[in-house]
This record gives structure tokens, C-alpha cells and sequence, in this order.
């Protein structure tokens, strides 16, 4: 498997969970409102107003990472930003593990998630295409 073929691979499987994930997350917003509803999240309606527009963010995103696989040449800014992205995403949940406020509710969940999207930010700048191999176009 070729370098661009794996960023390929990874850019559109990520770019689909996180469009489905931000889908579902933000469906549970609507759900939420259901009377007698019982959400499987465990947040107010504050909460849900937030988890609603973080799915929305996430269909973006993942759209986002979806045309880089189509296109990685032109799009490798993206690989970039998602690795920022995760790397801030694992300093959450490093902090959220230390704290131990959440431990009762999440257990060792965000040391695992953390370690792992700490790999998945490595694999998006390892995979990244590099500079000279981008086509110009007019």
C-alpha cells in the first residue's frame, strides 16, 4: 500500500465516523426533546444544545477529511489542522483523567482515547502528501 494510498484510506474512514458520529450526536439534541425522554447522555439541556452544534462540527469536519481522500494533493492543510485537532482533543482528555472528577462516570475511558488519538494525529502527518508532489492546475 502506497503512502497516499493510506492517508487516502484514513482521511475518508475518519471523515466517515466523524459525519456519522456528528449525525447521530446531532439527532440526540431532537431526541433530547422528546417528552419523557431519557437521553443516553447524561447533560441537561444545555448540554444538548452543545452536544448538537459539536455534531454539526463533526459533519463538517468529517466532510472535510472526505474530499481530502478524494483529492489529498489539494487538500493537505486539512491533515494538519485534524492533527491539531486531536492533539487538543487528547490534552482534554488527559486533563479530564488527572482531575479525576470524571473517573466516576468515564473510568480510564480518556487515558485510552487519548492514547489513541494521539496515534491517529501521528498517522495524519506521517501520511500527509508531501509539497512537491501537488499538481498545478489553472
Amino acid at each position: 500500500m502506497t503512502k497516499q494510498t493510506a492517508y487516502r484510506l484514513l482521511s475518508g474512514t475518519i471523515g466517515t465516523a466523524f459525519s456519522l458520529l456528528g449525525g447521530v450526536l446531532t439527532l440526540s439534541f431532537f431526541g433530547y426533546q422528546e417528552a419523557g425522554s431519557t437521553p443516553g447522555i447524561p447533560t441537561g439541556p444545555v448540554g444538548h444544545y452543545f452536544i448538537a452544534f459539536t455534531g454539526c462540527a463533526l459533519v463538517g469536519w468529517g466532510g472535510g477529511l472526505i474530499g481530502a481522500a478524494r483529492n489529498p494533493s489539494a487538500n493537505r492543510s486539512i491533515a494538519t489542522a485534524t492533527a491539531l485537532a486531536l492533539v487538543l482533543m487528547s490534552v482534554v482528555r488527559m486533563a479530564a483523567w488527572v482531575i479525576g472528577d470524571y473517573y466516576i462516570w468515564l473510568g480510564e475511558l480518556p487515558r485510552v482515547e487519548a492514547a489513541f488519538f494521539l496515534l491517529l494525529a501521528l498517522a495524519f502527518l506521517w501520511l500527509r502528501p508531501d509539497a512537491q508532489n501537488r499538481e498545478v492546475t489553472s
